[in-house]
């Protein structure tokens, strides 16, 4: 799995309530589709700056997303994205598997006008603009980035 993704799904636990020991994360993080072992799970910890206290691991107190800066959409769009169909006021980009959700996340960060929203799967994205006119603009815009 995706170690951007995994990260993710630990501060998503991590938001949802207290936990007590690296197991109950293991265990927790299994639900939503992550086998993890135990020095992944050390390492991403690590990583993501989070702190041990009497309550359970905890968040970094500066900022709930250390560690997880995304590639520049540009190098994410030309690495992963196959496909771009329009259709209507939708825009779906079809990924590489496993790569939809951070290609979606770091297409999020860009704020585009032009986007009302983004939805992604495991290999798609599903984009949703106003109108066809800033479908054709987006679906530029992201072509050109694929090279």
């Amino acid at each position: 799995m995706n170690k951007t993704l995994r990260q993710r799904a630990v501060l998503e636990v991590l938001r949802q309530g207290a936990v007590t020991n690296q197991e109950d994360l293991q265990r927790a993080l299994r639900k939503r589709g992550f086998k993890v072992g135990q020095a992944t799970l050390s390492r991403d910890i690590r990583d993501l700056n989070l702190s041990k206290t009497a309550a359970g691991y905890a968040l970094p107190q500066a900022e709930g997303t250390a560690g997880l800066a995304l590639p520049p959409v540009q190098r994410l769009v030309r690495e992963f994205v196959l496909d771009v169909r329009p259709a209507q006021n939708l825009l779906v980009l079809k990924t590489i598997i496993g790569s939809a959700q951070p290609v979606a996340a770091a297409l999020d960060e860009q704020e585009w006008e032009e986007v009302v929203g983004t939805i992604a799967g495991d290999d798609a994205i599903l984009i949703v603009c106003p109108d066809k006119d800033a479908v054709k603009r987006i679906a530029m815009r992201i072509e050109e980035m694929m090279g």
